[in-house]
């Protein structure tokens, strides 16, 4: 087995473990306090072995993609895009959200291209992991694109997201300098630098 499929299946292995023993069976049904276009707001309420009653708000949410499109085998096509959550302009990987019922490497195929114009000869899963499990349900899948064929964008409404291609090393050194702020992005570039060395 190679290192990269060694990874990539403890990953997997991993995230179905937990979600099976992590599961709760809660003595009341779900409460939805909120229901947006992306994601509810839901409050659980569960009966403890001490009698005392546990309460909590989750954000539940489809599931996401990220994908590292990888223009040479040594330069990667980040992308800068204004996050109206935080107020700032992230340097991050392409990304988006799951349709219902949808393949995430379809999704994957289709955010390349949207947030990018690259589409890709060859788009290989490297693994998922949770967002913030502490109060958000959100599965993120990670591809690796290669094989990039320039193109078109096709952003959304409100989208601000520009292309930055930086050779690989450079895309390390602003995960460890503070430059790459987000999550996905800082978990995806340094999981597929461990793939990548020999």
């Amino acid at each position: 087995m190679t290192l990269r499929n060694a990874l990539c299946d403890g990953v997997r292995r991993g995230a179905i473990m937990n979600h099976h023993e992590d599961a709760h069976e809660e003595a009341t049904p779900p409460e939805t306090l909120l229901v947006t276009s992306r994601f509810k707001v839901v409050r659980h309420t569960r009966h403890m072995a001490d009698g005392k009653v546990d309460v909590r708000e989750t954000v539940q949410h489809p599931g996401a993609v990220a994908i590292l499109p990888m223009v040479t085998p040594d330069e990667v096509c980040l992308i800068r895009n204004y996050r109206v959550a935080v107020g700032e302009t992230l340097i991050e990987l392409p990304a988006g959200t799951l349709d219902p019922g949808e393949d995430p490497k379809l999704a994957a195929e289709r955010e390349l291209q949207e947030e990018t114009g690259y589409r890709a000869e060859r788009i290989e899963r490297l693994g998922e992991f949770l967002m913030s499990p502490g109060i958000l349900h959100e599965r993120m899948h990670l591809f690796v694109a290669s094989g990039l064929v320039p193109g078109s964008t096709a952003l959304e409404l409100g989208e601000e997201i520009e292309n930055l291609v930086v050779p690989w090393s450079e895309a390390l050194a602003m995960v460890h300098d503070g430059r790459i702020k987000d999550a996905k992005t800082a978990v995806g570039l340094l999981l597929y630098d461990r793939l990548r060395s020999p």
